[in-house]
């Protein structure tokens, strides 16, 4: 469901709105795609033992990879969208709850995290910084202090495994047979005369 639903959803919509699109498409993603890696024999955890927090930076990585290979599509069949991408850093939302009576462990977990989060509004400021700025296309935006884990939004970097453009392709190939989508802009081929 990780892969799914931050991933495999976002890239059918992504297809199925693209001739609708006018401006730019914007992937959110996260700092926890730097410790991602991508399992293609496996990629929604069928045959592995499932790791909730390796699934998750696994469907981040994901989306950089995504939005990479859109820019790279978008570059080669000629419309004026462009692909971004942003992440929030490290933000207080209700996402730290526990689902019963929370344990001292938790307790001072969420202080601890406290200390180095910004406000669920100052999170959402990198996304909309990649939607409306003017940027150039494949651009990742983040909080530009404590380690991109707050601040204000500015361009950063991704790991490597996030600019790997055969990873890239070969992701972009599985999403579409596992979605039946596919993008919808390329050139049709010539017709014989």
């Amino acid at each position: 469901m990780q892969f799914g639903t931050n991933h495999l959803g976002h890239f059918a919509l992504t297809n199925l709105l693209l001739p609708r699109i006018r401006e730019r498409v914007v992937t959110v993603a996260s700092l926890g795609h730097r410790i991602g890696s991508m399992d293609f024999s496996d990629l929604q955890w069928e045959r592995r033992p499932y790791r909730p927090n390796a699934a998750y930076t696994q469907s981040k990585l994901a989306n950089l990879l995504f939005a990479a290979e859109l820019q790279r599509r978008l570059t080669r069949a000629g419309p004026p969208v462009i692909s971004t991408a942003a992440h929030p850093g490290i933000s207080s939302t209700n996402l730290m709850r526990p689902e019963k009576k929370p344990s001292l462990g938790f307790r001072v977990e969420k202080v601890l995290v406290g200390l180095v989060t910004h406000s669920a509004e100052e999170g959402a400021l990198p996304t909309l910084y990649a939607a409306t700025a003017n940027l150039p296309g494949d651009s990742y935006v983040g909080p530009d202090r404590l380690w991109g884990m707050r601040g204000a939004p500015t361009l950063v970097g991704r790991a490597r495994r996030a600019r790997d453009g055969t990873a890239a392709r070969r992701l972009w190939e599985v999403s579409e047979e596992l979605t039946g989508t596919r993008f919808p802009l390329d050139a049709p081929a010539p017709s014989a005369s």
